[in-house]
């Protein structure tokens, strides 16, 4: 299997080896990890699956859930041996609170830091299964949304291509799909993988390129536009002076998902004009962004989809501050609305991006 990797800090490389202990986690979006050849406990169990005897004492140990404790309130947490649960329940409070205080730790780490304890080959595992869970739940196929025209895609795995790793943003796993009643209708898709809140998680998966039919042949074709993890090249954005667009958007986009994650998969945004809470669903990130020239905010627009809809899009502005080498979304405002005219969905402007003052691109 081919595998890429833009080297924007040669030694991460060297430390991410040297940080690995044990066995490391492989972790569901879900929040519940199982090694790659285990199936999945019948039960959820605390800290993803990982040993909390190991979390106790520091590290991240990936286990299958075959020995377990649980409590009295009923929660299940899961050991990589019985020499490993006999030590815990020596003191299971104070070790709790120790496995509690280290993954706490571990959740406020940068992406960079907590990179360093995974390398693609865990990004791999972790979509294969994330991919075989959803496969398994849908009767054979792998659920997509289009994000294009809202269909539901059903569709067969065929493998990882290859993965890319940009250090301080995560892994980027590039897998083949197809159609199952055309063969020849091929996809691409993207996943974005990186550490969240202490355990290594899917973030974003993506459509990166989709048959187009030409001629009575079925061509794979990039979408437009690509993510943003496609535009970076060699430079190391800790040692830029200035942000890039593809850093900006990559704050974007990951503040527009986590804030979806917590409603359920729905983005709730409160028009600042009606008052009404809009439902989304995130589509993409507009290129190029701009920077203000008056205050130094990053400006992206983005695309976002009303949930049950097809064609209903709406088009959000995102403002992002850049502190402490932190980028931050400050401000989020409706830009565009769709309105019904003759009987098609268009996007109308509230204003335009020049109203906001002077600025400039972001290359």
């Amino acid at each position: 299997m081919k595998r890429a990797t833009i080297s924007l800090a040669p030694w991460a490389s060297r430390c991410a080896r040297a940080a690995r202990v044990g066995a490391l986690l492989v972790c569901l979006s879900s929040g519940n990890a199982y090694a790659a050849d285990s199936p999945p406990p019948s039960s959820p169990v605390q800290f993803g699956g990982q040993c909390a005897e190991g979390l106790a004492s520091g590290r991240h140990v990936l286990t299958n859930c075959a020995i377990t404790w649980t409590d009295k309130d009923g929660k299940v947490y899961c050991f990589s041996s019985d020499g490993a649960k006999k030590a815990f329940l020596e003191n299971p409070s104070a070790n709790l609170q120790k496995a509690r205080d280290f993954v706490a730790a571990s959740s406020v780490q940068s992406t960079e830091q907590a990179m360093q304890a995974y390398d693609s080959s865990d990004a791999e595992a972790l979509v294969k299964r994330y991919i075989d869970e959803r496969v398994q739940a849908n009767g054979g196929a792998f659920p997509l949304q289009d994000p294009l025209d809202g269909a539901q895609l059903k569709l067969a795995f065929d493998g990882i291509d290859f993965t890319r790793t940009i250090d301080g943003y995560g892994f980027f796993p590039d897998v083949k799909f197809h159609d199952p009643a055309d063969a020849n209708r091929r996809y691409l898709i993207d996943f974005w993988v990186a550490p969240a809140n202490g355990v290594l998680s899917v973030q974003e998966v993506r459509i990166y390129k989709a048959p187009v039919q030409s001629d009575g042949k079925w061509t794979l074709v990039a979408r437009d536009p690509i993510p943003w993890w496609w535009i970076p090249a060699s430079e190391h954005p800790g040692h830029m002076a200035t942000k890039r667009g593809w850093e900006v958007m990559s704050a974007v986009e990951q503040g527009a998902l986590s804030e979806q994650a917590k409603n359920g998969g729905v983005f709730k945004l409160k028009d600042d004009k009606t008052g009404k809470v809009l439902d989304l669903e995130f589509i993409d990130t507009h290129q190029p962004v701009r920077q203000l020239d008056d205050n130094g905010h990053y400006f992206a627009c983005t695309d976002f989809r009303a949930v049950g809809t097809k064609d209903q899009i709406y088009d959000i502005d995102f403002w992002v501050n850049d502190k402490d080498g932190k980028m931050s979304v400050v401000q989020t405002k409706v830009h565009k609305v769709p309105e019904l005219k003759d009987g098609k969905w268009v996007e109308v402007p509230r204003y335009e991006w020049k109203d906001l003052g002077s600025s400039h691109v972001v290359p």
